[in-house]
């Protein structure tokens, strides 16, 4: 099960205290056993579309020159320009918000894995790597969409010219519509929101809590668990020292920072609360000890993504830390 370190005696205390986060959590070669592999090969087909879908995001160029000259030139010409250059853009948008709701259904399976039954969330962690390793990397691969997705905004743009001409032409789906209306809605409120991707993880994890009410705070104290972990290996030279390529590193910092989020969203006081569950100023200050190309997109995602940050029961050292 690779490089997997003991996990010592559960603390149930909320210090992160050294000696109880000490494992070494294998991203790099944790392999599923046969109690996990039914559930982990539905998630890695999943998990090899989020690739496609992330160098879809990453390489996104927009329409905007063929939109603007059709809007100064609504001649046949420019129209039918920007018409096929906004197509194909479309189809790639639909493909990721269609991506979306596999995420969403899928979330919901693994973490019925992760959480709850007779392991308590650190034995879980111990036990299930590969199934930690997957959720890793949908933490990862939610943060970079919306990362790239925050800086595009000819996203929304397109969508919406594409959705002004489909009206304007009064299309609909038995005129070979490319969208129908009432998907092109869905992908409208998807797209509209800042973090379209968290905003799936999120509510998917607060509809797993809200089903299994019994596993509320196991689910909670399992995202805090393995943020405290993530920290643990970054912090530690005995366990930093284990892993072996700078891109695991670097998922390691975003898998710390997506849990802190994603935790924030789900648990009713969220994050920054005295006693949650969570080291949220032991992660921003070891972020703060990266480089900037590093630490800055992981802090505003700390600073803008999460959901209570801003509230009155928010420690002040905390927001003070955060501060831009």
């Amino acid at each position: 099960m690779g490089k997997l370190l003991s996990l010592l005696a559960r603390d149930d205390s909320n210090c992160c205290t050294a000696k109880s986060y000490d494992v070494f959590l294998d991203f790099e070669n944790a392999a599923p056993t046969e109690i996990e592999r039914e559930v982990y090969e539905e998630v890695e087909r999943v998990l090899k579309e989020s690739e496609a879908v992330l160098e879809e995001i990453q390489v996104y160029k927009g329409a905007g020159k063929e939109i603007r000259e059709a809007i100064a030139d609504p001649s046949p010409q420019c129209q039918e320009k920007a018409w096929a250059a906004v197509l194909p853009l479309v189809i790639k948008l639909k493909r990721c918000y269609e991506h979306s709701l596999e995420l969403e259904k899928i979330v919901p399976k693994l973490l019925g894995q992760l959480v709850g039954g007779k392991l308590n969330p650190t034995q879980h962690l111990e036990t299930q790597q590969a199934l930690v390793k997957q959720l890793a990397e949908i933490l990862e691969f939610v943060l970079k969409f919306d990362e790239h997705k925050m800086k595009t905004p000819a996203i929304q743009n397109d969508f919406s010219y594409y959705r002004r001409i489909v009206s304007r032409q009064r299309i609909d789906s038995t005129n070979n519509m490319l969208v129908s209306t009432e998907l092109a809605n869905r992908m409208s409120l998807f797209y509209a929101h800042a973090t379209p991707m968290l905003k799936v993880l999120s509510e998917a994890t607060s509809k797993f809590v809200h089903d299994n009410a019994d596993d509320v705070e196991n689910t909670t104290e399992t995202l805090g668990t393995m943020a405290k972990v993530c920290l643990r290996m970054l912090e530690n030279p005995k366990l930093l020292q284990q892993i072996e390529r700078e891109e695991t590193h670097l998922l390691v910092l975003r898998v710390m920072v997506g849990l802190v989020i994603l935790y924030d969203h789900v648990h009713p006081v969220g994050a920054f609360a005295r006693g949650a569950h969570v080291d949220v100023k032991g992660c921003v200050r070891l972020l703060q000890a990266q480089p900037a190309i590093k630490a800055e997109p992981l802090l505003n995602a700390l600073r803008y993504t999460t959901k209570h940050l801003n509230e009155e029961n928010t420690p002040k050292n905390i927001r003070n830390l955060l501060a831009a």
